[in-house]
């Protein structure tokens, strides 16, 4: 291929799309949002292009789950990520193509991960509250799990969002939609415990409302760094199962079912916009109903 003189990799992905591949206006935007997704994950990681990787591609892929984008979205825009680095490496901007060995998630209804309040507890004791940022990440956990926060909302939620003396939380979810959720005395002494060492960060101005922090940066966590300390978190409690951030909001999602709450309030809380989206719940409860049929109902036994 005959290197163009435009130094953006990019507008030359486009330029290679529009006249070698012959692809529709519709098609190449497609291409260029999926690579949009990227270069933003990129930026907000201060990871250049010729310094990424497959962990951070990983780790990109997990982003992309925890804001709850759909396996096939998520799929479609791993095969766009793919076929861009290819083109970088035939354009000569890389070497080596970091997303050969990246793998799209299988298609297909998918159950999620739910974890039982005692793996839960299980993880809050894995944390070393003796560290500047153990009861920061306690509360954390607790954030997650009690109010069924997506990670971004999380990693958003400011000190003035907090309603003690009501027990609510406001929350800014998709679309800039605002909600009220109830948050648990639990959880809100976690994050008194948290206030004093989250005064010793060297907090930039910007950020002085921000109620999750990075200790060492002054800024708020990234939702890498809140998937990271869930994995390390779930190792160091045995927990053998794939989690992220969004299992705990799973698991918030079924024990409020499971306990007999309403669809519709669990569906406000979780700030769904479709009732169907929240209907998922009732399909885990499903089958864990038939896995206990068949465990001890007579007619099974033997089998």
């Amino acid at each position: 291929m005959k290197k163009s003189a435009n130094n953006n990799p990019i507008e030359r992905f486009r330029q290679y799309l529009l006249l070698e591949k012959s692809l529709s206006a519709n098609s190449i935007d497609a291409y260029l949002t999926d690579v949009a997704k990227l270069t933003d994950y990129l930026q907000q990681e201060n990871i250049s292009l010729e310094n990424t990787d497959i962990d951070t591609l990983h780790n990109f892929v997990a982003a992309l789950n925890d804001i709850a984008i759909c396996p096939r979205s998520v799929a479609r825009i791993v095969s766009g990520i793919k076929q861009f680095f290819s083109f970088l490496v035939v354009d000569g901007f890389l070497q080596q193509n970091p997303s050969e060995l990246l793998v799209a998630p299988k298609i297909g209804e998918h159950l999620p991960n739910v974890l039982t309040v005692e793996q839960i507890d299980s993880m809050e004791a894995a944390i070393d509250l003796s560290t500047t940022y153990g009861h920061r990440d306690k509360a954390i956990v607790e954030m997650l799990y009690s109010c069924g926060l997506r990670v971004s909302e999380l990693c958003n939620l400011k000190l003035s969002d907090i309603y003690a003396e009501e027990s609510f939380i406001k929350v800014e979810g998709k679309g800039s939609k605002q909600r009220l959720v109830p948050v648990s005395g639990r959880a809100l002494k976690l994050i008194g415990l948290y206030m004093p060492q989250r005064s010793a960060y060297p907090i930039q101005p910007a950020y002085m409302d921000y109620l999750f922090l990075s200790c060492r940066l002054g800024r708020p966590l990234s939702r890498i760094s809140v998937f990271n300390l869930i994995k390390s978190l779930a190792v160091s409690a045995g927990i053998d199962k794939e989690i992220s951030p969004h299992t705990l909001r799973h698991s918030f999602a079924t024990h409020l079912l499971e306990g007999g709450a309403n669809l519709r309030a669990i569906q406000a809380m979780l700030g769904h916009e479709k009732i169907t989206t929240t209907e998922i719940y009732t399909h885990i409860d499903r089958s864990r109903l038939k896995n206990e049929i068949l465990l001890h109902h007579p007619r099974n036994s033997g089998k």
